[in-house]
């Protein structure tokens, strides 16, 4: 393996890591032999100085030669950060995880504060629990959020907390409020999130157990603009009749009204079986 060093979204300069880009690989999928091969491959054309986009290009042009499924999970990263260009979606797709965790959840609700009304992203509640959370989100992967944001989240939180409201046929008061973001935490919103019990703090590789991106590819909730079979234009018209998931689309009926012709139908709910391993018993196809 020839040594090179590679080149980070934020300009810091470092030795590539075969390890890392490995990981990755097995983790979407791919068999250790086709990590492998991607790998040397990789190594073999790359230069001093190539920038993780370019290698992460690369390798999932590789992947998707071998294995299709593996490589849309691959580019789950970025399948999330294309649900925008507003967060709508995003708070939508989060609501989904909070549901397949076993909550019920809702969007862009309007509690009363102590002292003023908040906007609250998503609320989610099961059995004698009640979750809100902000979702941040950032259509660039690259963008942290700060200090600044989790003060902001904490001072509404602080609003909020102690007060009753009326959810599952119950009076419930808040139990955690969460930021969840699909990017990362700044350093000093980490160190923060450590002394601040009652705030949740989920980025997309924060906490180290139960981040967003183990939590998705658990729950195998692929969005919609992560499928290849169809264009920007048609991710855009199923988003905008409020389906997120692509294993939604495993419901014919869905596809028909939204005017797909039945090969059309095939070759999207084909793709979205590859993608999810368990979805058939899920969702009915009818």
């Amino acid at each position: 393996m020839k040594k090179f060093y590679v080149i980070k979204a934020n300009g810091e300069r470092q030795v590539f890591d075969r390890q890392k880009i490995e990981t990755s690989l097995k983790r979407s999928g791919a068999t250790e032999d086709s990590a492998n091969k991607i790998i040397l491959e990789i190594e073999k054309t790359a230069h001093d100085g190539i920038t993780t986009k370019e290698i992460y290009k690369k390798a999932y042009a590789l992947l998707r030669k071998v294995v299709k499924p593996a490589a849309i999970r691959y580019s789950l990263k970025q399948a999330v950060a294309t649900l925008g260009p507003t967060g709508f979606p995003f708070e939508k797709y989060i609501a989904e995880l909070f549901k397949a965790q076993g909550y019920n959840a809702v969007t862009g609700e309007i509690v009363l504060g102590n002292c003023v009304e908040h906007e609250i992203d998503i609320v989610a509640w099961k059995g004698d629990e009640l979750v809100m959370a902000e979702a941040k989100f950032h259509t660039d992967y690259n963008i942290k959020s700060d200090l600044k944001v989790a003060l902001y989240v904490k001072a509404r939180y602080d609003d909020i907390f102690g007060r009753t409201y009326y959810y599952g046929g119950k009076d419930m008061r808040l139990s955690l409020g969460c930021i969840i973001t699909n990017t990362k935490f700044s350093s000093t919103a980490i160190r923060y999130a450590s002394c601040q019990p009652s705030l949740k703090f989920i980025g997309w590789n924060y906490p180290a157990k139960g981040n967003l991106h183990d939590e998705l590819e658990r729950y195998e909730l692929i969005p919609v603009t992560a499928l290849t079979s169809i264009n920007s234009a048609e991710k855009g018209i199923i988003m905008s009749k409020g389906i997120i998931l692509s294993k939604s689309l495993l419901k014919t009926s869905i596809l028909e009204e939204l005017g797909f012709d039945s090969k059309k139908i095939k070759a999207i709910q084909d793709e979205v079986n590859a993608l999810c391993k368990y979805c058939k018993d899920k969702y009915s196809q009818k």
